[in-house]
């Protein structure tokens, strides 16, 4: 095969360095952002934390401190998110009732922060205890406080290490004895006299085998003895089938005691924790910090960044002005280039930031319903329509959203979580399957106790107020609220 060169001309398009940065930046949550800004206040010198107050001097320095005019020319000719990844935004309407703020932060990220106007009380967030104990040390700090015997312990050591993060026993007698070693010569009634101890640890029903179990302990330590506890546990001893089956009228007649006394008794073992081990956990609190508040001013639902959520960064005009004094030809080039990415670092976060501002806007401008009426007014949302309304690309408004929250009134919801699917409805119109999810929980909620509604039933009733909807769809959107069928939820009136 007889080799030859070729040329051939053709358009593709590159992610710039610039541009990938823009891009990660986008997609990070506040807390990634923090570091990844404390990640670059390391690695450059030429950027630094704006202090309060710093706004002027800053914006004078910069003023005083331009870049070559090689240097200037590279950092026009580059790439934007806004230019490369989707088409420009334009401003939206003005005749739009959401109002938004955000100042021209391309040189000064830092000087945005000054136009918030909500109170402390808004924004402050609970301390966490960090140093929590596992289940398994707080039940081995009451073994090391027992009385128990080397072997005692080996067997006791071993159940601790058998019983899972709700608190129960997730492994059979037999095989605990296995791990005890055989020179120790323990018999199956040893490891459960220590079983039995343990049972009586804090928090009351841990070690059990079985929630019925984990019920017995409870009723045994926590109340005293009196007849109704002493009937609530023969309940749960004797006919925990027919309560878990809601057998009411057959318990009744076992017990022979009438409905108000079934109720009590209910209310009692209702009060007890069924997942017991819950009560001592070893994870710390996921806190949430909001990229964006939105609230009501004078009937104008207001849209702000939260301009707390990182440091406030900007180039440091010492070293900036060293620039053009460094002698060294490797140390100018050293310089500018730190001074290169800085400015480019500080553009991308204005960029991203003001992205995240026009969807939060649009979003804002779309659910105004739900932010006035709550679930059961959502409006079917997709990332097409908003990425048509501000003109950019779906791939872009997906970014944004992602693990991106908006305190609102209503509480603090992910962007996500204002996109769903819709359902047609009788008229032609559309129903999002937020709203309905609330629609459905609103009519479980006001049910008749002792006789619930069925999926059929409820896709009846919402196919009367014109929302088309099939029983497998109500099915799984009550599962996805985690309520249980009707049969499960047939109580006493």
């Amino acid at each position: 095969m007889k080799q030859a060169l070729q040329l051939r001309l053709g358009q593709h398009l590159t992610m710039t360095p610039q541009l990938q940065q823009a891009i990660k930046l986008l997609q990070l949550s506040t807390l990634e952002l923090q570091q990844e800004i404390q990640e670059a206040l390391d690695s450059n010198l030429m950027l630094e934390v704006a202090e309060d107050g710093d706004d002027d001097h800053q914006a004078k320095t910069t003023d005083n401190n331009k870049e070559s005019t090689e240097a200037n020319a590279t950092d026009d000719s580059s790439g934007d998110i806004s230019e490369q990844d989707s088409t420009q935004v334009e401003s939206l309407p003005d005749e739009l009732p959401v109002d938004s703020a955000w100042d021209d932060i391309y040189e000064n990220i830092q000087s945005a922060s000054s136009s918030s106007s909500y109170q402390e009380s808004d924004r402050d967030q609970e301390v966490g205890d960090t140093d929590s104990e596992s289940l398994q040390e707080h039940l081995r700090w009451q073994m090391q406080l027992t009385p128990f015997s080397d072997t005692d312990l080996l067997i006791a050591d071993a159940i601790i290490d058998a019983i899972n993060d709700d608190g129960y026993l997730r492994a059979e007698i037999e095989d605990i004895l296995k791990l005890i070693p055989e020179e120790r010569e323990v018999e199956l009634d040893e490891v459960e006299a220590v079983l039995h101890r343990i049972q009586n640890f804090d928090p009351p029903g841990v070690a059990a085998r079985s929630i019925q179990e984990s019920l017995q302990l409870q009723l045994k330590q926590i109340l005293g003895e009196s007849e109704e506890n002493n009937i609530a546990l023969k309940l749960v001893s004797d006919y925990f089938d027919l309560l878990a089956n809601r057998d009411f009228n057959q318990i009744m007649r076992k017990l022979s005691i009438d409905e108000e006394s079934l109720k009590s008794l209910i209310n009692i073992i209702q009060s007890l924790n069924p997942r017991p081990g819950s009560q001592i956990t070893s994870s710390k609190p996921e806190y949430i910090v909001p990229d964006v508040f939105v609230r009501k001013v004078k009937d104008v639902w207001k849209v702000e960044l939260n301009a707390d959520a990182a440091p406030k960064i900007r180039i440091n005009s010492q070293y900036a002005s060293m620039v053009k004094q460094v002698k060294s030809s490797s140390d100018t080039t050293y310089m500018k280039n730190h001074l290169q990415e800085a400015r480019w670092f500080i553009k991308s976060l204005a960029s991203r930031n003001e992205t995240l501002l026009k969807v939060a806007t649009c979003i804002v401008e779309r659910q105004r319903a739900f932010l006035e009426y709550g679930d059961e007014a959502m409006k079917a949302l997709v990332l097409h329509d908003i990425a048509e309304a501000v003109e950019m690309h779906e791939s872009t408004i997906s970014r944004v959203t992602t693990k991106k929250y908006m305190h609102t009134p209503r509480g603090i919801f992910e962007l996500k979580y204002f996109f769903s699917s819709h359902v047609s409805t009788a008229d032609g119109g559309e129903c999002s399957a937020t709203a309905i999810r609330a629609l459905i929980k609103k009519l479980i909620a006001a049910e008749i106790p002792n006789k619930p509604l069925s999926d059929s039933k409820i896709a009846t009733i919402l196919s009367d107020q014109g929302i088309n909807v099939a029983r497998r769809t109500v099915a799984k959107y009550r599962e996805a609220m985690t309520i249980p069928p009707s049969n499960e939820r047939k109580r006493l009136a």
